[in-house]
């Protein structure tokens, strides 16, 4: 019988995260140089160009491309069923490891013959500790703290703090018993015993059944804070998701109606249905309050402004007529609203002179509407004007009070400049200096810092005094060419200087995109070249609007438009599909080349930017074409198109 000599099988399940992907699989193969292995790459029928990118710049890697997304558990057991390494480690996509993480691990297991599992010490994309590298069972009990807050209220506290072990040194190794589904390290041994996921699970909650059935099976689970990697999705990126809610606690009912007593189970149910209308609850109110309530608050004030402002009339005798009172006023309120919301007033970064200009297109409406109406309706121009005036003076104050109070997403300093400090030798640190200046994102100073101990006379210091850069040049962001910079290192040096609150991204090799986390709220970010202009808030907002207004317009008048048209059932069906929001009336030239073209993603189009003889147009020449739409969108484009093409809305 042969020998079987492979040490590791690395599951990597991806859907739809090819930057991502990559970066870990550069990782993955920089830490299997020291320990025999081989890497399987299950896609759940991703839209992006992951498939393409694993077979071009991964050959070796076994590829399993489903054509549905069966889910985390059966795309992993996919692999698992046919993995030969002593040890499986499933690792998610947005992970980065050190290169001697496996040889450590494999070790650690081997001289620890008992462990069945092995969990590592992971940080954010911000070099924070995730709590979750190590958690205990959820009993009925331990859910409740979790659930309601007691956990985070006392995380030390070894009766509140089980679901994170809080209590337990995140430096130093000890028995757990759950570990996480973003890097989970098994015996092949132990799987072969207690078996492979269980399929029951979607997503969610798999990691947690596997880990108990590998103690029940007799082994221990190990957290092992020797080796450490990066995870970009902490579960802080999901809180306020409320579909997350019903699908992480559903997944919770599972685990304890296939583990638990039948009373426990009943028992751990009726918390979990009860912290799932909580949570859920909770995600609505925040949602609400984080996008609704600054809104509905100013337009209440200008409504109740406008009212009071009609006490200096009276002072002098004179009354406000009823249908003024009962509809200009609150019109009148709802046009500057309206004109402020689309002069993106309401999207950060918040700029002063966007309620300037909101506020006088919205005066300039209501006194266009107050001339056309009959004399005996028109009552005071002079209004209009004070009301304008105290609208813009009422926004300005309440802007600038938000920005001492709260400061971050209501700074009116805008998006300032930043500090950057490249960590890579002189060729990559230049390739990354105009990948920089191709963003979006305002650059300041570049500072160059050495991978080495060896300091060139460009660079502001090197790798082992990059606290102290970042402190001296007041550095925002950091970036770390993974060319010259170990994972070891990267990741080491993110969590020492994780204090000063600075920004991390890595920037791989040949690669034009550099991937971080700037937020706690993202699972990962992007510096691509600046090709988003068309996926922006106020842009997006316009072409939304566009579109509904046209198709409703169509609509309206159907008697009339329907017969400048041969296929009268086609125009209708893409009126009403640009209508509900189904399509828009421009969107990409439809072409294969456009996937690896990495373009924001906007709804289907009737028309195309490529509509001059479209089927005549080199694929190539379509794909520049969609990439010149995205960058230098804005609503004209689409009425230009529109206005040219219009007879072509009935295919």
């Amino acid at each position: 019988m042969e020998h079987n000599n492979i040490r590791i099988s690395v599951v990597i399940v991806n859907y739809n995260v090819e930057y991502f992907l990559e970066q870990c699989l550069n990782s993955v193969y920089d830490a299997l140089k020291n320990v025999e292995g081989e890497v399987f790459v299950v896609d759940n029928n991703s839209i992006d160009s992951s498939v393409d990118m694993v077979r071009e710049k991964f050959p070796q890697a076994q590829l399993i491309a489903n054509k549905d997304n069966v889910g985390f558990s059966k795309a992993n057991n996919q692999a698992m069923r046919i993995a030969k390494g002593d040890y499986i480690v499933l690792l998610n996509p947005d992970t980065v490891v050190e290169e001697d993480t496996f040889q450590k691990c494999v070790d650690f297991m081997d001289q620890h013959p008992d462990g069945g599992g092995l969990g590592v010490r992971m940080i954010d994309g911000k070099g924070q500790f995730l709590p979750e590298s190590k958690r205990g069972l959820p009993t009925p009990s331990v859910a409740f703290y979790k659930i309601f807050g007691f956990s985070s209220l006392f995380p030390k506290n070894k009766t509140f703090g089980q679901y994170h072990l809080g209590y337990l040194d995140e430096h130093e190794t000890n028995e757990v018993e759950i570990l996480s589904g973003a890097f989970m390290l098994m015996r092949k041994e132990a799987l072969d015993k207690v078996g492979l996921l269980d399929e029951a699970f979607f997503m969610y909650g798999e990691d947690i059944d596997l880990s108990y059935r590998i103690i029940k099976g007799g082994y221990k689970n190990y957290y092992f804070p020797k080796t450490q990697i990066i995870h970009y999705k902490g579960e802080s990126t999901k809180k306020s998701s409320i579909n997350y809610v019903f699908v992480f606690y559903r997944a919770m009912v599972i685990f304890a109606e296939k583990h638990f007593s039948q009373k426990n189970a009943k028992t751990f149910s009726f918390f979990i249905n009860m912290a799932i209308y909580f949570r859920a609850g909770l995600a609505l109110l925040n949602r609400f309050i984080k996008r609704i309530f600054l809104p509905v608050f100013d337009l209440t004030v200008i409504i109740c402004g406008l009212f009071a402002l009609t006490k200096l009339w009276s002072l002098e005798s004179i009354n406000f007529p009823v249908h003024v009172l009962k509809y200009a006023l609150p019109g009148y309120a709802l046009t500057w609203f309206i004109a402020n919301v689309y002069s993106s007033s309401y999207d950060s970064p918040i700029k002063l002179k966007s309620f300037v200009s909101g506020t006088l297109l919205g005066t300039g409406v209501i006194l266009i509407a107050y001339a056309l109406l009959p004399k005996d309706l028109q009552f005071s121009r002079l209004f209009i004007l004070l009301g304008a005036l105290f609208v813009l003076l009422y926004y300005i104050i309440s802007r600038v009070l938000l920005h001492f109070a709260l400061g971050k997403k209501f700074d009116l300093r805008g998006v300032r400049n930043k500090n950057f400090a490249i960590v890579g030798e002189p060729d990559e640190v230049e390739r990354v200096k105009q990948i920089l200046k191709n963003t979006a994102h305002k650059v300041s100073d570049i500072h160059s810092v050495s991978p080495s101990e060896e300091k060139s006379e460009n660079d502001s210091g090197v790798i082992n005094q990059l606290d102290q850069i970042i402190d001296i040049y007041e550095i925002d962001e950091v970036i770390f060419c993974a060319k010259n910079t170990s994972a070891e290192s990267i990741i080491n040096w993110m969590s020492i200087t994780a204090i000063n609150k600075v920004e991390f991204k890595i920037a791989q090799p040949n690669s034009m995109y550099l991937i971080g986390s700037n937020s706690i709220d993202t699972a990962g970010d992007l510096y691509l070249m600046e090709i988003d202009k068309i996926s922006t808030t106020s842009n997006k907002r316009n072409k939304r609007t566009f579109d509904f207004v046209v198709a409703l317009l169509f609509f309206l008048f159907l008697p009339i438009t329907i017969w400048f048209f041969k296929f009268k059932g086609r125009f209708i069906q893409n009126c009403w599909s640009v209508l509900i929001g189904r399509k828009s009336w421009v969107g990409y030239s439809n072409d294969d080349a456009t996937k690896r073209k990495n373009l924001p993603q906007i709804r289907k189009g009737v028309l195309t930017p490529a509509e001059e003889k479209d089927s005549l147009i080199h694929s190539s020449m379509r794909s520049k074409l969609n990439l010149i739409y995205a960058r230098d969108y804005s609503i004209l484009t689409d009425i230009l198109i529109l206005r040219k093409h219009w007879r072509s809305l009935d295919r």
